[in-house]
């Protein structure tokens, strides 16, 4: 598949396959950041679910996070079980090269290189509906927590970095 494929397009034909009428919106304005995107839907800002990618052990593995939380690499590690200095977070050459995608628009399906995991974050389950990117930095579309469990593969953990 060729560079150009990994767009919007791609991704709802990705979505398309799983014929849940998961519909992917084209905004005017960017939603390349939580905050942006939660403003242009007019959401919370933990109903975005930010995709993204970490290289373990020189594999792309995927956290799909809740908008208003921080990832924590401990809690990472421990669940692929490996040293915290084994969990980096992919670069936007990184995160190109493994998904296809650049930073601010990484869909939670239709990666170049299947991820070696799927995280979910479990505080993305206050909510009924999340907002996940679709493939580029003004797209988004609208999910249950049940749908996205199923089209992106991903498994429930808590991987959010405590406050201080």
């Amino acid at each position: 598949m060729s560079a150009e494929a990994f767009n919007p397009e791609y991704v709802q034909s990705v979505l398309d396959s799983f014929g849940l009428g998961i519909m992917i919106r084209t905004f005017e304005n960017s939603t390349a950041t939580s905050q942006m995107a939660a403003d242009e839907i007019g959401c919370e800002l933990g109903q975005i679910a930010k995709s993204i990618c970490f290289v373990v052990e020189g594999q792309p593995i995927l956290i799909i996070a809740s908008g208003d939380q921080r990832v924590d690499d401990r809690k990472v590690a421990g669940l692929m079980g490996v040293g915290r200095k084994q969990v980096k977070f992919a670069s936007a050459e990184q995160c190109l090269g493994y998904l296809g995608y650049a930073p601010g628009g990484v869909p939670p399906v239709g990666h170049r290189t299947t991820p070696r995991a799927v995280f979910l974050d479990d505080s993305l389950k206050r909510y009924e509906k999340i907002y996940p990117a679709g493939g580029s930095s003004n797209t988004i579309f609208e999910v249950t927590l049940g749908q996205m469990e199923q089209i992106s593969g991903g498994t429930f953990a808590d991987v959010r970095r405590e406050s201080s």
